[in-house]
């Protein structure tokens, strides 16, 4: 059975993504529209659906580095803002967006409050990140048979 760490984080965290969506405890707050995702950057997602890949980029975040909190994922999804003359300077991402992520996820069941520590994957969010990865596996060696070998 494969794992998160067996495949591209960019294909797990798009399949996860459409996966979520299913999922009645993972809906887009109503300002999702109207917010940026950090003050370094200066326009809106463009995407649709970015509320659901952000929540799928977190819940693999949390599989990988857990315990993890708030402030350290604010610093994950941070970034460089372009101050014109001045030079760029890092800021962090939004706590919010975040925040509200990780609630819907320990509603789900997908992850659990250590207190003092930050939040871990449950045996459940576990589970269903690899059976996400291992879909996505065996479909990337179907693809690619030399993959097989790894």
């Amino acid at each position: 059975m494969a794992t998160v760490y067996d495949v591209p984080g960019d294909l797990l965290v798009e399949r996860v993504a459409q996966k979520l969506k299913g999922i009645e405890a993972i809906k887009p707050p109503e300002w999702a529209p109207f917010v940026k995702t950090g003050r370094h950057k200066e326009r809106l997602p463009e995407q649709e659906d970015w509320w659901y890949y952000r929540v799928a980029s977190i819940l693999r975040k949390v599989y990988i580095d857990g315990p993890v909190g708030i402030e350290r994922l604010r610093t994950w999804y941070g970034g460089r803002k372009n101050r014109g003359h001045a030079p760029e300077h890092f800021y962090k991402g939004s706590g919010s967006i975040i925040r509200k992520a990780l609630q819907q996820l320990e509603a789900a069941g997908f992850i659990t409050k250590l207190p003092g520590e930050g939040r871990i994957i449950t045996p459940q969010g576990r589970s269903y990140l690899d059976k996400i990865a291992t879909e996505l596996k065996k479909e990337l060696e179907e693809q690619i048979p030399e993959l097989k070998k790894y």
